[in-house]
């Protein structure tokens, strides 16, 4: 800032990391679109594997660029309670909500989870374990309901923090808490119901 104007934010080439989140949603706010790219470069991968566990893998690549697009609508917004990565999260699960509710049609989990890394197993009957552990828990996720597996993707796969995860899905924090218990026992059981 200089005599009270705010400067144009001016990405340096290869060297995003430079700014701070906040910053880099500031700069956009004030119209600066390189601060988009910026971002985008920054988190376009966490939305990706975000979205890919919400909605159908052929449908992820759409669900981030719509995050980015509602993220430079909505960075004037943007209040700064919860980390930048947490907002995108955020916009992303009310577009795949908003998506889920208008087109009624079902997410297959399974598809999702193909994106989880996977360490080499040290024996093949170890490795073919963990691959029906791997079905069985895609399976099971998959018989969630939205909000179910909205809970648990944010809390259980992205580690979000609950009072953060509860912020980004629009609840109490004790209705998160409920969603995530009820999203268990229904895993827990339908592993179960797949192993008898």
């Amino acid at each position: 800032m200089t005599d009270g104007k705010l400067l144009p934010f001016r990405r340096v080439e290869g060297r995003t990391e430079e700014l701070s989140d906040r910053a880099l949603v500031s700069a956009l706010a004030e119209g600066d679109q390189a601060a988009l790219g910026a971002l985008y470069d920054r988190f376009q991968r966490d939305v990706y594997r975000f979205v890919a566990r919400l909605a159908p893998a052929t449908e992820a690549d759409d669900f981030v660029q719509m995050t980015f697009l509602e993220a430079h609508r909505s960075a004037p917004r943007f209040r700064g309670d919860a980390a930048v990565k947490t907002w995108l999260f955020g916009i992303a699960a009310n577009l795949v909500r908003n998506h889920h509710r208008g087109t009624q049609r079902k997410q297959r989990a399974h598809d999702s989870l193909q994106v989880l890394p996977r360490r080499p197993p040290t024996d093949p009957g170890e490795a073919i374990t963990r691959e029906q552990q791997r079905r069985w828990l895609a399976q099971a996720i998959d018989t969630l309901s939205p909000a179910l597996r909205e809970a648990y993707v944010l809390c259980v796969i992205e580690e979000v923090p609950g009072k953060d995860a509860a912020r980004v899905l629009g609840v109490r924090e004790a209705s998160l808490w409920r969603r995530l218990s009820d999203a268990r026992n229904a895993i827990r059981a339908a592993i179960e119901e797949l192993q008898s």
